[in-house]
């Protein structure tokens, strides 16, 4: 086997490595070494956590107040890493690759495949990003749009004609009676 680990500072020191990292190397060590793999489920689990330690930092940096993503790996028939509720990355055929894929009313559709964790991990890092830009234009409420004052009525030019020319009728017929009664 190899040599431990050493840090940087001085070489006789190992440098301190997490067992259940180790053992996540082993398990894939073992099933790359061999051509039969025999537990293809815990290979998948363990390169799935392998992907989710490397999630980690991105989740960190996800405010608190935003509760978009539960991510968490799930056991089933086939071991998934969930990201929210309705995307997921699970395992390949050959069970090296990743697929990130999401459930859409429309059919499942992959948003990223690759044998690499850094190409997954941007994939997601970009898919997070594409959520919360959605929820925060969920959540704005859009100004509400002030009504528009409706141009005053146009008052009907007829009616004063009308009522201008009956009273002028009037006023005649009022000063012609007048001219009458004085004339005799």
């Amino acid at each position: 086997m190899s040599e431990p680990e050493t840090s940087g500072i001085h070489p006789s020191q190992p440098r301190p490595v997490r067992l259940r990292d180790a053992l996540l190397r082993a398990r894939i060590e073992a099933a790359d070494r061999t051509g039969v793999v025999v537990d293809l489920r815990d290979a998948e689990v363990a390169r799935l956590e392998i992907l989710n330690d490397s999630l980690d930092p991105l989740f960190a940096q996800v405010p608190d107040q935003i509760d978009l993503f539960d991510r968490g790996i799930s056991q089933g028939d086939t071991p998934r890493l969930w990201i929210d509720v309705v995307a997921h990355i699970l395992m390949g055929r050959d069970k090296r690759m990743y697929r990130f894929v999401q459930d859409t009313r429309f059919g499942r559709i992959v948003l990223a495949e690759s044998h690499d964790t850094a190409v997954i991990v941007e994939a997601v890092t970009d898919y997070v990003a594409r959520r919360m830009i959605e929820r925060e234009h969920a959540m704005v409420v859009p100004p509400q749009p002030k009504p528009e004052l409706a141009p005053p009525r146009r008052r009907s030019r007829v009616w004063p004609f009308v009522f201008g020319f009956v009273l002028g009728a009037a006023a005649l017929f009022g000063v012609a009676v007048l001219a009458a009664l004085r004339s005799w």
